[in-house]
């Protein structure tokens, strides 16, 4: 990755990474080429079981799988619980929401978390 080209950013729990973040991954990506997934550290509980290193590797694992090399298109790093983002003027990137369809946008973490403690 070039740390100086234009690169999109992915922030989430992403507990468990799933299809959705795949496909907004593969959006991403097509906007500027690379992209950095942002880990927000959290507590390990029911709603977050998964350790930094244990979603690292799922994110690399099914991106692997879709054809993308880790550390030319993308990279991950973990960062503090961010909750609230906020800039002032014209800052230089915009901030975007990816519509994805009805499919991907109801697939739901928490149902997948459940089926995997089973």
């Amino acid at each position: 990755m070039d740390w100086t080209k234009p690169t999109t950013q992915m922030l989430g729990r992403f507990q468990p990474w799933h299809k959705g973040h795949t496909e907004l991954f593969k959006r991403a990506i097509k906007k500027t080429g690379q992209v950095v997934v942002m880990l927000r550290t959290t507590q390990i509980d029911s709603e977050n079981p998964y350790s930094i290193d244990e979603r690292v590797m799922q994110i690399a694992e099914q991106l692997t799988k879709e054809g993308f090399l880790a550390q030319t298109d993308y990279t991950i790093i973990s960062v503090p619980n961010i909750v609230n983002i906020t800039y002032g003027r014209d800052v230089g990137y915009k901030i975007e929401q990816e519509h994805l369809g009805n499919d991907i946008e109801n697939i739901s973490a928490t149902i997948l978390r459940k089926q995997n403690n089973e």
